[in-house]
């Protein structure tokens, strides 16, 4: 398991990625094989921020949590990654084909009949739109014009679809697709 901790304007003592390793390794115990997991401590305004991105075969499990103590953090980030796990096993299983959780996680998945599988999975509404070539500076204008939290776009630059959003902290995040 490899874990590489990063810190944004703090620095990153031995104790704190001997704590970061301990708490991660509460949730890689429910996966047979994992990418490299990315945590990502940072202090901003007297608020600690830990960022954890857990690579599993194509999918990503993320989670992020802010509060006045890093370790309280930690903690906290921890455990909704683990609340995330114990939400979409059952789904995560299904998707992965069964053979990335370990026997007693796989086992503890609760039967779900199909039809309320396919009954939260189905598709309510479809939009269609004109995409139009743009910049990104542009797509955030067009977004926060008709105010709303994203927005999809053509990347003039790249030629390609993607999508810019709003972050929590107020800031904007753009994803592209990688084939």
């Amino acid at each position: 398991m490899a874990i590489n901790v990063r810190g944004k304007n703090i620095e990153i003592t031995p104790a704190l990625k001997e704590y970061v390793a301990k708490r991660v390794g509460k949730v890689t115990k429910y996966f047979e094989t994992l990418g490299e997991i990315t945590v990502v401590l940072t202090v901003e305004k007297g608020r600690h921020i830990v960022e954890v991105t857990v690579p599993i075969n194509g999918m990503l499990l993320r989670g992020e949590e802010a509060t006045a103590d890093m370790y309280a953090s930690i903690d906290l980030v921890i455990e909704k990654l683990e609340k995330q796990i114990e939400k979409y096993k059952t789904k995560l299983a299904r998707k992965l084909r069964g053979g990335i959780f370990k026997g007693e996680f796989a086992a503890a998945a609760p039967a779900v009949p199909d039809a309320v599988e396919h009954e939260e999975l189905k598709v309510v509404k479809t939009k269609r739109f004109a995409v139009k070539p743009m910049n990104v500076e542009e797509a955030i204008l067009q977004m926060n014009l008709i105010n709303h939290d994203f927005y999809v776009f053509s990347n003039a630059q790249t030629e390609e679809v993607n999508v810019i959003y709003r972050r929590k902290d107020g800031r904007y995040g753009l994803i592209e697709p990688e084939f």
